[in-house]
């Protein structure tokens, strides 16, 4: 389990911009002001759509902070907010570390005195058949995206009660329609989506609002890290990255759909249509999506065409 560092000393902002280096022997800094802005906590921040997230919440006058694992990535993304003169909170942690999370919610509220919204937005991917792939793919991409949405919320859940704040959840289509050779992410994407729903009727009362938004293939590079069925990341994607959906579109329709309170957000004309035929036409979804995912290239699921 890693414990949350602090990257290297920030060079002071230029006007009202302020960014920091956050643990310190894996003890928070105790220096903390009250924020009068909005305050929006992103996981897996540093990159995709969590990268456009953190660029789109900044924009909007949002004081934001984010997580990530890979330290050049996040060093990118902290010069783009200081470009922006955004305020700021960047940490390198484990997102499905339970105490690495409680670290993250109380670092925030010392740092800004509250929480307005959280997005869970932390994944990763798999592609390997069920019968092939190890069960430590299992175990990580449950611990990461299943985890990894309900430790934050549950820390942050006290300070969203009192904000009357927003959590969102990033899911996929494969939150509501299963793909052969994903069986490990498409299972994480229905617990968290589960997990969520069951949440939003717990605290409707309270004034906080839950989104699902579950985008359609978008140009990331979730597919490139993809664990193969021994662990390995594939790093290669089956799909032209550049034709997709990007990344920044995703973060608008995102921020649009919080605006407007929605409950749930399916984005892309396939993937709203994949969730129509699933709900009415189950078994003719069957063989459409093994056809579809039958197409990739180097696609696990064409080994089943031989038996």
């Amino acid at each position: 389990m890693n414990t949350p560092v602090v990257t290297d000393r920030e060079a002071r902002p230029k006007k009202r911009s302020r960014s920091t280096t956050l643990f310190r022997k894996g003890r928070p800094m105790r220096h903390s002001y009250a924020s009068n802005r909005s305050v929006v906590v992103i996981t897996g921040g540093s990159s995709g759509i969590g990268r456009a997230l953190v660029l789109k919440y900044a924009k909007e006058g949002y004081t934001v902070v984010f997580t990530g694992r890979n330290e050049e990535r996040i060093e990118e993304v902290k010069e783009r907010l200081r470009e922006l003169e955004a305020t700021f909170l960047a940490l390198r942690l484990d997102v499905s570390s339970m105490s690495d999370n409680e670290k993250l919610i109380q670092a925030t509220m010392d740092r800004f005195g509250r929480i307005d919204v959280l997005i869970c937005n932390a994944g990763i991917s798999m592609r390997a058949l069920f019968e092939e792939a190890e069960l430590k793919v299992f175990e990580k991409v449950m611990d990461v995206n299943f985890r990894g949405a309900l430790y934050p919320t549950k820390y942050a859940l006290p300070h969203l009660i009192a904000s009357k704040g927003t959590i969102i959840g990033i899911s996929s289509i494969n939150g509501w329609r299963g793909t052969p050779a994903r069986t490990a992410y498409t299972a994480s994407k229905y617990a968290m989506q589960g997990f969520f729903e069951a949440l939003r009727t717990e605290v409707m009362q309270k004034g906080v609002h839950v989104l699902v938004a579950c985008p359609g293939f978008t140009g990331t590079n979730i597919r490139k890290r993809a664990l193969s069925a021994n662990g390995i990341p594939q790093s290669e994607s089956p799909y032209d990255e550049d034709k997709l959906m990007r990344a920044e579109e995703v973060a608008e329709h995102i921020f649009v759909a919080m605006k407007r309170k929605k409950r749930d957000l399916i984005l892309t004309t396939q993937g709203r249509f994949a969730v129509f035929l699933n709900k009415w036409f189950p078994r003719v979804m069957d063989r459409v999506v093994y056809r579809v995912m039958a197409r990739e290239p180097h696609s696990p699921v064409k080994s089943l065409q031989r038996q």
